[in-house]
């Protein structure tokens, strides 16, 4: 008998092992999976612009104006009508980074401005330039070193929005491109 209860306590405590590992392991996943697909994004922002952002000139959307956002760098964003809150000449950047809060690595992260880099300087960076975030979009972005994976100058956007998926509406998201909109109809 005393035989049966030691395999019984070893079996329970290699079970409850191994399923504490698996959950453990789920966590660590999901984590990973939220970071890369924004979900630890500030969704809504304060509207706060970095000091030397300039007012576009000519954008195709117009302050006050809709557009619908084609693109899903969150969820519901695809195909919700956006109300353009801001429009700014800017160089646009997807780059990848290391989270200061120890996260696992984000890569492509869309987007982040030429103004939201520390001393970047006046020229456009080039894809494969090391620099250093300074805004908050996600947790760990602040002060994280990150490497450019992509440049271009163009239009950007800031919107509110009511996602798709009927989560709360987003006020003063930071940024959206001119080709992630379309035409309101």
């Amino acid at each position: 008998m005393k035989l049966n209860r030691r395999f019984l306590m070893v079996f329970v405590s290699i079970t409850t092992a191994l399923f504490l590992t698996a959950c453990s392991g789920e966590e660590e996943k999901s984590s990973t999976e939220d970071h890369n697909s924004h979900a630890n994004m500030e969704h809504s922002g304060s509207g706060e612009l970095p000091e030397d952002l300039k007012e576009a000139s000519e954008p195709t959307y117009k302050v006050g104006s809709n557009a619908i956002i084609t693109d899903d760098h969150m969820p519901g964003m695809d195909g919700a009508e956006a109300t353009i809150v801001g429009a700014f000449d800017t160089i646009v950047y997807s780059l990848s980074y290391d989270p200061t809060d120890g996260g696992d690595r984000v890569e492509q992260h869309k987007w982040v401005i030429h103004e939201e880099l520390l001393d970047a300087g006046d020229e456009p960076l080039q894809p494969g330039d090391e620099v250093t975030i300074n805004t908050d979009h996600m947790e760990g972005m602040q002060g994280a070193k990150a490497v450019i994976d992509s440049a271009e100058e163009m239009t950007v956007y800031m919107v509110d929005f009511t996602p798709t998926d009927g989560s709360e509406k987003v006020t003063n998201h930071q940024w959206v491109t001119e080709d992630e909109l379309s035409p309101a109809k």
